[in-house]
């Protein structure tokens, strides 16, 4: 089977492109991660989120240790082909680590981060 689009994907210099995961449903941002060429293609067949752990250097199945695995519904590109978007359904309802809804969960306060999204679940919980 061709791999031409994953040719198309303009990669960075590491090999990297990042990548948005979106839930599919509402459209919110859940989390921002890097793919490599393996997590991409790895992703697209799985139909479920795999990403590059640039802190591990290894790939990482989203959920693999959590449970929260992220069903791919949609895979695109930008305009520039150099930044992917997943439209996904999040297992669990908990996209970060730290136990939120979304990664996103800091806002700019006069000056100052604040978190502003409820911790769902405890970490500890999460990864034992």
């Amino acid at each position: 089977m061709s791999k031409k689009w994953l040719n198309d994907v303009k990669w960075d210099e590491q090999g990297l492109v990042p990548a948005i995961a979106q839930d599919a449903h509402t459209g919110e941002v859940l989390m921002f991660a890097w793919m490599n060429r393996e997590a991409l293609e790895k992703t697209a067949q799985l139909g479920e989120a795999v990403y590059w752990s640039r802190s591990r250097r290894k790939l990482w199945h989203k959920g693999e240790e959590s449970g929260h695995t992220q069903k791919v519904v949609e895979v695109r590109t930008d305009c520039d082909n150099d930044v992917v978007l997943l439209k996904i359904e999040q297992t669990g309802g908990i996209a970060c680590h730290t136990g939120r809804r979304s990664c996103f969960f800091n806002r700019l306060e006069t000056e100052t981060w604040q978190g502003v999204e409820p911790v769902l679940k405890d970490p500890k919980e999460i990864y034992k």
